[in-house]
């Protein structure tokens, strides 16, 4: 399966989630606030974690996921390098990130 699809239906399947444009990517939202955005043309996604949870994440050794590095990334704001992530944490970190958001 392509990894929009994948990533679209992994948020979507989560209750009241809606995918809205963000800029130049899909995001998608619970209650108006942003908990994922997917940048296509790089294959992967960002996602908002609490500080536990991005650190919990981030220590997995395949390197597929980590911080972003700026200001947004010491507020929980994590990448996702979806070429490399094993799917089951890809499937954890967007629920994780639903739940932290709403």
């Amino acid at each position: 399966m392509h990894a929009q699809t994948i990533v679209q239906k992994l948020a979507l399947s989560l209750p009241e989630v809606i995918e809205l444009p963000h800029f130049d990517k899909p995001s998608f939202r619970i209650s108006k606030k942003i908990f994922l955005t997917h940048n296509t043309k790089e294959n992967r996604v960002c996602v908002k974690l609490s500080e536990l949870d991005q650190s919990v994440f981030c220590s997995d050794p395949s390197g597929s996921i980590y911080p972003v590095p700026n200001k947004f990334g010491k507020r929980g704001w994590t990448l996702i390098n979806l070429k490399t992530v094993h799917p089951d944490l890809l499937k954890d970190a967007i629920t994780c990130a639903y739940n932290h958001v709403k």
